[in-house]
């Protein structure tokens, strides 16, 4: 399934996409083989960042999609230490020798850092009238860094937020998806697992999501991943260094859970209170 977001008139992008945090710590050649096959199985979104294995996985993301470059949304980050405006033009020309290409369909912040916002959204401005991204956003912004955001760049411009975002973290629920909506965002979800602490089978919460899982014919992560991307606003990035892994994750594109299931989930892994920040890693 695609959705279009990332900016009005942007292309269709696959609700569940390819992170590759750490994907440098696999074999490179499991790790290649997995984006691919996630690229044949539809998983068209691949996310990446400088910092990531310090460039390494913009490596290994650029060598799986060699040849089949026009199949993939393709984004990745600067560092916020990055971004001035010659730094942030700097790094995104750095990102696309590493990965192989001549252009980024989305560019983005990766937190808040020193730099005016107005110098970074700057050079994404220049990169983006060059054709070197499509688009541009942010990461780990929260609703004051996303005002701030919206008051320097104008409507229309931020494509996207990536925010943490999995069953038992669900604090953006409160305020930050409601605020991407209103103003045209997409949300991106990082960590959709967790940290190693997805719900173990057994326990209560796994036993909830083995039972809708069941039902389905699907697998309990499949669940978790149709449950954070009900809302066409939101994409999953899941990581995968395996096929057999990255096969699983696809499987959630097809996968539409009814109301009933919702509820149970909600029941299930309730979102808690509103936290006095953003929750990030």
């Amino acid at each position: 399934m695609t959705t279009p977001a990332f900016g009005k008139g942007g292309p269709a992008v696959s609700r569940i996409g390819q992170g590759t945090w750490n994907i440098e710590r696999a074999p490179r050649t499991e790790a290649i083989a997995a984006l691919r096959r996630g690229l044949d199985l539809g998983l068209s979104h691949i996310d990446t960042a400088e910092m990531y294995g310090d460039g390494l996985a913009e490596e290994i993301a650029g060598e799986a999609l060699a040849g089949r470059r026009d199949e993939v949304f393709l984004v990745s980050k600067v560092l916020p230490h990055n971004a001035s405006k010659a730094g942030t033009r700097k790094a995104c020309e750095q990102s696309l020798r590493r990965l192989g290409t001549d252009r980024l369909d989305c560019y983005l912040l990766h937190w808040r850092g020193s730099y005016p916002l107005a110098e970074t959204f700057a050079a994404f401005e220049e990169l983006k009238a060059e054709g070197k991204i499509l688009s541009w956003g942010v990461s780990n912004f929260d609703i004051a860094d996303l005002d701030e955001a919206l008051r320097v760049a104008g409507p229309g411009r931020i494509a996207c937020n990536q925010v943490l975002y999995h069953l038992r973290e669900r604090a953006i629920e409160h305020a930050v998806i409601p605020w991407c909506e209103r103003n045209g965002v997409a949300v991106t979800a990082y960590s959709p697992f967790g940290q190693d602490d997805f719900p173990q089978v057994g326990s209560a919460q796994g036993k909830v999501l083995a039972e809708i899982a069941a039902a389905h014919g699907a697998s309990p992560r499949q669940v978790a991943l149709a449950f954070l991307t009900r809302n066409p606003s939101v994409f999953a990035i899941s990581k995968a260094a395996k096929a057999g892994h990255t096969q699983d994750n696809a499987g959630a594109l097809k996968l539409e859970l009814g109301n009933a299931d919702i509820a149970k989930l909600d029941a299930a892994f309730p979102r808690g209170p509103k936290p006095r920040g953003l929750p990030m890693l």
